[in-house]
């Protein structure tokens, strides 16, 4: 039999609280790999309760690449996802270890799948317009207008994803191009390049019932909650050099908090948001897995909507990534 000639890479990906990092960890114990996160809000120090960031502990035991690499003053693109994680890539197997990218960042994936077009960098007063317009009028009438201009680019975009259709708005209006447009041109300059490279496994865990999904992040945010989520984004918020429209405290969870600190709403308004904040991630994330191509798919239930044992469920995912052997 002839060996696959090229190295391998592995994808875990799914919806927030699907258990990605507790398959990357379990992976991490049955043969020597280099763990990668995707995860826009984890490369951010300080921000560890909110986006569940595995323990100091677990960290140390495991090592995540791309994990607590930036203040959250400091920016942190897709476009710099994609270069760190095909270093981290080549450094595990010049090392002889297997590659393991896990989170739920989807652009991420995607940017590192497909390459970026060359985009215009932020324009700060720009930004502020689209912002106040926003405050204003309501993200679904910003997000009308860029169906106007982007189609392609809303239809993929819940009308409350503020800061997407906010980049959007701004790429169009300081290039005259759709959004869209300018990564399809990306692709044509550099078609499937990762994917003829690698060997890739991509596994998704996802839920069978949404009801099931909204019942494991009402059992998260009570942990996040009561493990201090509030007196950590409040440390943040007391920072002084923080705001609501960097990259950073946009995440969910520090975002719904951070009117609550400025006395706009009470505790209970701002865990009601967080909430809904959490369940409108969750089926973004769901939406762009199920368009995506080449992709396996595990179910946490099995065929009784019964929640999967974790040992079959590790078990099934061993299965269905078919690793080389060692």
């Amino acid at each position: 039999m002839t060996a696959n000639p090229k190295p391998p890479v592995v994808f875990i990906m799914g919806p927030t609280t699907a258990g990605k990092t507790d398959l990357a960890i379990w992976l991490a114990q049955q043969r020597p790999v280099t763990l990668i996160s995707v995860d826009s809000a984890m490369v951010y120090r300080g921000l560890d309760i909110g986006t569940a960031k595995p323990s100091p502990a677990t960290l140390r035991q495991y090592p995540h690449q791309l994990v607590d690499i930036r203040d959250p003053a400091a920016s942190y693109s897709a476009a710099d996802f994609a270069r760190d994680a095909r270093r981290a890539i080549a450094a595990a197997h010049a090392e002889g270890r297997l590659p393991i990218l896990v989170g739920g960042t989807a652009l991420y994936f995607r940017v590192l799948l497909d390459g970026i077009a060359p985009l215009p960098t932020a324009d700060p007063a720009l930004r502020a317009q689209l912002a106040a317009r926003a405050a204003r009028d309501g993200w679904p009438a910003l997000h009308r207008e860029l169906a106007q201009v982007d189609p392609e680019t809303a239809a993929r975009l819940h009308p409350q994803h503020s800061q997407r259709i906010q980049r959007a708005l701004e790429v169009h209006a300081l290039t005259g191009q759709p959004l869209s447009a300018l990564h399809r041109q990306q692709q044509q300059q550099t078609p499937g390049s990762f994917a003829t490279q690698y060997d890739l496994r991509q596994l998704a865990l996802l839920p069978r019932l949404r009801q099931r999904l909204h019942a494991r992040i009402e059992a998260r945010l009570s942990v996040m909650f009561s493990r201090g989520l509030v007196a950590e984004a409040q440390r943040l918020y007391e920072r002084g050099d923080l705001h609501p429209e960097l990259s950073a405290m946009r995440t969910v969870g520090y975002r719904q908090l951070w009117p609550f600190f400025a006395g706009e709403y009470d505790l209970e308004e701002a865990r009601n948001r967080v909430a809904a904040a959490t369940r409108q991630l969750a089926k973004r994330q769901l939406t762009w897995l199920r368009r995506w191509p080449g992709l396996s798919v595990l179910h946490l239930e099995d065929a009784k909507d019964r929640p999967m044992e974790r040992a079959q469920l590790h078990a099934q995912a061993w299965k269905m990534l078919n690793l080389p052997p060692l």
